[in-house]
């Protein structure tokens, strides 16, 4: 063994069992020979005239490092045909890739094997590390498919330099980290179709990532990455030299801490859905006559209801023998021409197990039971989206780049979430067969009765600790820029309707307040005698039983404090709009429109609640002050209550395109369970300071919330007033405010001459009040064999018994013809 001076003393001071020379002249054992025993040259520099005389005559030369970590672990010294100066990269297979300087190439390629690593040519499984100049090519595409770490050629300089260290190994992850290839290496990115402060956040993490960016257009880029749902036609020609790809390229780029192939992320341009083309074509559509005009608003609002509605979630799944009658059952809709074809249907065709008469499906107690059916399975598909799309992926195992998020972490986020989705899947399942079979004594209260137990031990775990839950969210996306690209990436997807995991996962917290709300309208409209009525009221005490399982804190927030000042505003404002679940959002002046729900031209005021729509008008005369009973004057409600609608009734919400005759407009189209036709209802924002565009989201958001679907901005549309006779033209007009004068004098002079429009027992108390005994006895009994208007009938009133009849004949006559007067 011949050893350079300087390592005389580390040699001396280990045990290595072999005898050694120390000299300064290699030459003259170089040339060497002996059967004996075989020569080993121990060099401390690979660079010196020694190294390359020993190097050219094939002399096995080790470096220290080699000595000393075999004499450490007691082995015997490494057997390499090259020179070997450490066992840093020991047991390590490279192989390189983007490399262009055939200099450096060769220059890391010794580097590696003086460390003991071993190079191949092809990228194979066995091989360890890839070493990339590039992102392009076969061989990076095959490292990311396998989860091969991929680093820069400075992971391999850095190793070298610390090859004096007898204990440090090159593929330690704590090393090798910090030289890992970054997804956007060599890649010059633009951005299309994004928001300011979402362009920014992504032109940021494009330079941490390794990347440049630079403005659309420029001919440096090599990828335009594009906002696939706001961009419908690119600025500019594509060019072969530059990938347009979609944002989820981007994201998913980041995700696997590697750039991602873009041949499956390609920008494509939308193409308009022949049910949108015909929507459209439909709307484009007018008539001068005016019963035409009519018929073409009603078939525009059912077509923008029904074929232009587009939902994220497929339909439900059915079992086979349900596949005619549940699915025909939920698409029924309430037209006229509808009820025509489904009676001449059941008329020409043998009654099925599954059908029921139409006047039954067509009742307000079945409307709302489909409705809730309707909600209960797009919730099981929002349930089942945050388990498939976000929990599943994240507790996979063996992922690229590893694990995203740690187990504790999980298991804050999602919580309760698979035991919510069993209970629920069942329900939905109950609700299902309920509504196959429907009649009007079928027990809708029955089903919630029945897992009344397993909801009460689901949802507190969840609801109590759902901000926990989001505070988790939010700081691991802050803080783990994998999953923050996680996220952009399945909250981008169509299942999720473009909204985050957070919102996502509130859709638990207000689901059982729901379906209270819709157990006590399916109860309002079930018969005293109906048995279900008993156990309605059971199943929403039920419900109230696991909400208060939940801490009252959770409901407690400033917009609930705000119902009060609402309810002493409103005159007439219904009881049941206080509730411990409801909370005010949001609050806008507005100017009627049409006819509905109030005459053209009224202010109105819509409060937006998180599950129903408070819609008052302004008042038109105040009347006197109101008293406490302390003796304290309040000021009398400047509001009128009109209705309070919840939130599942409104169909579609259409953004009417500014025009010279509509300005700040938008629209309702409204299916209450007791109509047969879609109502419109028009309004003109008053407000300056209320932005359009985000009023209308917000309402969607709270829409798509009650009914449990996850597209809120599916549910907006953009339209063409004129096609749906709405204009804000002359709103402002004396001859417009002389119509409308009229109008309210008219319907004045209505309530005022006609006794259909007196209340019934104003009139009976008018004639108790002016009957003899007898007679009083005489018209109970006579009222309990008939109806109270033949009651009034049999009759005259006490002011008119004196008058002529011609006169009584005249004044009736005038009373019905009193509204074709204006």
């Amino acid at each position: 063994l011949k050893v350079g001076t300087h390592f005389t003393v580390h040699l001396f001071s280990l045990d290595i069992n072999t005898p050694f020379m120390i000299t300064d002249n290699v030459q003259e054992f170089a040339d060497g020979e002996n059967a004996n025993f075989e020569s080993v040259f121990v060099l401390s520099d690979f660079d010196s005239a020694a190294y390359s005389y020993l190097y050219k005559r094939e002399n096995r030369v080790v470096g220290p490092p080699v000595v000393l970590y075999c004499a450490t672990k007691g082995e015997p010294l490494q057997f390499s045909c090259r020179p070997l100066y450490c066992t840093t990269m020991l047991n390590l297979s490279l192989c390189f890739t983007g490399f262009r300087n055939k200099e450096e190439m060769k220059n890391l390629v010794n580097l590696v094997h003086h460390m003991g690593g071993t190079i191949r040519k092809d990228f194979s499984t066995k091989v360890t590390h890839l070493i990339a100049y590039s992102t392009r090519g076969e061989k990076y595409r095959l490292a990311v498919c396998m989860g091969t770490p991929i680093l820069t050629p400075s992971w391999i300089h850095k190793a070298w330099e610390r090859r004096d260290d007898v204990l440090f190994h090159a593929g330690d992850e704590a090393f090798r980290t910090e030289f890992k290839v970054p997804p956007f290496q060599d890649c010059v990115l633009s951005f299309l179709g994004f928001s300011e402060e979402e362009k920014s956040n992504m032109e940021e993490r494009t330079l941490k990532h390794g990347g440049r960016h630079l403005e659309v257009g420029d001919e440096r880029c090599t990828h335009m990455v594009v906002e696939e749902n706001s961009v419908k036609e690119l600025p500019f020609s594509s060019s072969n030299n530059i990938f347009i790809v979609k944002q989820e390229w981007f994201w998913g780029s980041i995700q696997m801490d590697a750039r991602a192939g873009e041949s499956i992320y390609l920008y494509e341009k939308p193409n308009d859905s022949p049910a949108m083309k015909k929507a459209v074509s439909l709307l484009s559509l007018t008539t001068p006559n005016s019963n035409r005009k009519r018929r073409r608003l009603r078939d525009t609002l059912a077509q923008l209801t029904k074929e232009t509605e587009i939902s994220p979630f497929p339909p439900p799944r059915k079992r086979p023998s349900a596949e005619h009658s549940i699915g025909s059952l939920l698409d029924i809709s309430n037209t006229p021409e509808t009820c025509k074809t489904l009676t001449g249907m059941r008329k020409s065709s043998k009654p099925s197990k599954s059908s029921t008469p139409a006047h039954s499906k067509q009742s307000a107690r079945w409307q709302v039971s489909k409705e809730l059916y309707q909600t209960e399975s797009n919730y099981v598909d929002i349930l089942s989206t945050v388990l498939q799309l976000f929990k599943l992926p994240l507790e996979k195992e063996g992922q690229v780049g590893g694990p995203i998020l740690a187990q504790e972490e999980m298991k804050t986020i999602f919580g309760s979430i698979p035991d919510i989705y069993d209970v629920h899947t069942r329900i939905k399942s109950d609700l299902e067969d309920l509504l196959r079979d429907w009649t009007e004594n079928r027990s809708v209260g029955n089903v919630f009765l029945k897992y009344s137990k397993e909801l009460v031990r689901a949802y507190p775990p969840f609801v109590n600790f759902f901000e926990m839950s989001k505070e988790t969210i939010v700081r691991c996306e802050k803080s783990k820029p994998r999953f923050h690209a996680f996220l952009k990436i399945n909250q981008a997807k169509p299942e999720c309707g473009r909204q985050t995991l957070v919102e996502l996962l509130i859709r638990p917290v207000q689901r059982l307040p729901s379906v209270a709300l819709l157990l006590s309208d399916i109860k309002k409209h079930t018969s005293d005698d109906n048995p279900d009525k008993i156990t309605l009221e059971k199943a929403i005490e039920s419900l109230k039983e696991v909400m208060t399982h939940i801490n009252e804190d959770k409901r407690k927030t400033e917009g609930q404090k705000q119902i009060f000042d609402v309810v002493y505003e409103v005159d007439g404002c219904p009881a049941n709009l206080l509730s411990s679940h409801r909370s005010l959002v949001y609050r806008v002046e507005t100017i009627a429109l049409g006819d509905q729900p109030c005459d053209r031209g009224e202010n109105v005021t819509l409060f937006l609640f998180n599950d129903c729509l408070e819609i008052a008008r302004k008042r038109h005369k105040v009347i006197n002050t109101f008293k406490s009973p302390l003796g304290q004057t309040r000021p009398p409600p400047p509001l009128k209550h009109i209705t309070l609608m919840p939130l599942s009734q409104i169909r579609r919400v259409l953004d009417l395109q500014d025009t010279d005759d509509c300005v700040n407009a938008f629209a309702l189209v409204v299916r209450p369970p007791t109509e047969q036709e879609n109502l419109l209802f028009s309004f003109q924002l008053a407000a300056e300071e209320t932005v359009k565009n985000t009023w209308l989201r917000t309402l969607c958001r709270h829409v798509a919330n009650t009914i449990c679907r996850a597209d809120a901005e599916d549910l907006i549309q953009c339209t063409d007033p004129d096609s749906l006779q709405v204009s804000t033209k002359d709103m402002d007009s004396t001859l417009s405010k002389a119509s409308r004068a009229i109008k309210k004098t008219s319907k004045k002079v209505t309530r005022a001459f006609s006794f259909t429009k007196t209340p019934k027992r104003v009139i009976q108390r008018a004639f108790m009040a002016n009957s003899t005994p007898d007679e009083k006895s005489q018209m109970l009994s006579s009222e309990n064999r008939l109806g109270s208007s033949s009651t009034l009938a049999a009759h005259h009133s006490p002011s008119m018994v004196h008058l002529p009849s011609m006169f009584e004949r005249k004044y009736h006559t005038f009373s019905r013809s009193s509204t074709h007067l204006f």
